[in-house]
């Protein structure tokens, strides 16, 4: 076993945690920018490498193989090696595989450089969570764990205003170029910043050797239940765009615009739902009661998603659609149980396991919603099956996962609270 680090809140990296903080949730914007790219642009290339239906359904899938599977061998390497320099590594890997696919010319480079992207984004989720868990006590992180994520969101909205434009104006090439290589400049504050270990925390955090994290109800509870928001996540991603041109016959310029107003909702309530569970916590509640009820909170509001596709008028959907994607208030909890729960030293193991289940969530949602639509003629049977798993994801929650406990506010915290550097909040 290697030699435990030390951690303090009250390092100098205490003062630039809300700094960090802020380079993550670029980080994330970043990300799903990168890999919303595609999918706004794949007319226009289809048509200039002359892919065929099969070639674009390969592609769209190929960053989703990479993606899922180093889930979990990157939340490993992130629990056992400095986050700084790991997170900067992957963050030009996923830099520059979408820089370089403005010069691709066949279809095997294009995949590999899909597969490219995937790796290198694989380290968003894990790392942030960990760095969040590293920076904050565990009664304040839902806040930060919002903020983080909620980036996430607001790269889609702001991918389907932003990459048509950079097509429009400069071709598909260039608008890869200016992504991916224009996102390098992102890792020069964050070098200057970020710690270089994890030195800011409350506990001892072991280094053992690298092993699988340790599975328990904890950690089941935790996975189904973010099986089935991911689940209703990606409907939404893959979905909502073709159910607005094809059910509701607005334009493309149209859909495109009022596809992005959900993800403004869901980025808004994950920073409010974050910070909502903190707030309860500092008024007395038990993390374990206000995570979880605002976790109920947010599912329930998806289940609006139904009468969204059934309202005559198209703009009452968008606002009902709106509403449902404020099941975004539950995000920031679902980071921040993984935070509490997690043995010290599989943080990152635990929550790329989390985003490893999500993710397979994110598979089946296209195809079974793609099969239900073909079969029936409507979209309401694909949107109901979402909304209802939404349902059915708060009961792992309850009856799965145990308590949520504060092991800073034990013996450990005690650290913490006898640092007088300490800023109070």
């Amino acid at each position: 076993m290697l030699a435990p680090t030390t951690i303090s809140f009250a390092s100098p990296f205490h003062g630039r945690r809300w700094g960090i903080v802020f380079l993550l949730f670029v980080a994330a914007l970043i990300n799903y920018l990168d890999r919303a790219s595609l999918s706004l642009a794949l007319p226009v290339i289809g048509a200039d490498l002359h892919l065929d239906p099969t070639q674009k359904g390969l592609l769209l899938s190929a960053f989703f193989w990479s993606y899922a599977l180093m889930q979990i061998p990157v939340g490993l390497c992130v629990d056992r090696f400095p986050i700084r320099w790991l997170y900067a590594t992957m963050f030009a890997i996923w830099s520059l595989a979408c820089g370089f696919t403005g010069f691709v010319g066949s279809m095997p480079a294009f995949l590999g450089l899909r597969v490219l992207l995937g790796i290198g984004e694989s380290v968003y989720f894990p790392g942030g969570t960990k760095m969040v868990y590293v920076l904050f006590p565990a009664k304040r992180r839902g806040l930060p764990s919002g903020i983080f994520n909620s980036g996430t969101r607001l790269g889609f909205a702001v991918g389907g205003v932003m990459v048509p434009w950079l097509i429009t104006a400069f071709g598909w090439r260039a608008m890869f170029m200016v992504l991916g290589f224009g996102s390098l400049v992102w890792l020069i504050p964050w070098l200057l910043i970020a710690p270089g270990r994890e030195n800011s925390g409350a506990t001892e955090v072991p280094r053992t050797a690298v092993r699988l994290p340790t599975f328990n109800r904890n950690l089941l509870g935790i996975c189904i239940g973010f099986f089935c928001f991911d689940y209703f996540l990606y409907l939404l991603l893959t979905w909502l765009p073709d159910y607005l041109v094809q059910a509701r016959h607005f334009t493309m310029m149209r859909a495109g615009i009022y596809s992005a107003l959900p993800f403004l909702a869901f980025f808004a309530s994950e920073v409010i739902g974050g910070g909502i569970a903190d707030r309860l916590i500092r008024r007395s509640w038990s993390e374990t009661q206000a995570r979880k009820t605002v976790v109920t909170i947010g599912y329930l509001a998806g289940l609006l998603l139904i009468p969204a596709v059934l309202v005559p008028s198209g703009e009452a959907a968008i606002t009902l659609i709106v509403g449902a994607c404020f099941v975004g208030l539950s995000t920031g909890n679902l980071i921040a149980m993984v935070q509490t729960c997690a043995p010290a030293d599989e943080i990152a193991a635990w929550s790329g396991m989390q985003n490893f289940t999500g993710n397979l969530g994110g598979i089946l949602a296209p195809l079974l919603t793609g099969i239900l639509i073909s079969r029936t003629g409507s979209y309401l049977p694909g949107f109901t099956l979402a909304a209802l798993l939404l349902v059915v994801g708060i009961l792992p929650y309850w009856l799965i996962l145990g308590d949520l406990h504060l092991p800073e506010q034990a013996g450990a915290r005690k650290g913490f609270a006898e640092t007088k550097a300490a800023p109070t909040e």
